[in-house]
């Protein structure tokens, strides 16, 4: 499993008026991640929008297990977790320097046509994504 690794240094603007990181930075993160996990197969959404393709969130779980605040350098891990070839589960951790883990979290997406969204198969539309996101969520 491919496990993509992106560090954060968290900026005072991120934070709420207890100090901690605003909750819905935390899917900003995810984000972040998910799409450097994407580069780092050597693709692009940027590519698959102009190819007439999006990837909308139908879902998102989020756990939070320990505070992070302004000055803080966290990671953001990154995986698949499953794939259908229509539908995408990405997995995420927010995790400290000493390794304890702050977030952890999921995302679901699914493939659709940008101009109907038409749920649409990634194997059709994307063959090489659809190769490396099976090997990647550990089908064969």
């Amino acid at each position: 499993m491919k496990i993509d690794v992106k560090d954060i240094q968290v900026r005072y603007q991120e934070t709420d008026m207890m100090g901690v990181v605003y909750h819905a930075n935390y899917l900003v993160w995810f984000e972040i991640g998910r799409t450097s996990l994407i580069e780092s197969f050597g693709f692009d959404y940027k590519d698959m929008e102009d190819a007439g393709v999006v990837s909308p969130v139908t879902d998102v779980q989020v756990s939070f297990r320990s505070p992070v605040r302004y000055g803080d350098k966290v990671a953001v891990k990154t995986w698949i977790q499953a794939y259908t070839g229509v539908k995408t589960t990405y997995a995420y951790e927010v995790v400290h320097e000493d390794g304890t883990v702050a977030v952890t979290g999921t995302s679901d997406h699914v493939i659709v046509r940008k101009e109907d969204f038409r749920p649409t198969s990634l194997r059709k539309a994307f063959p090489a994504w659809h190769a490396v996101y099976k090997e990647a969520a550990g089908q064969h």
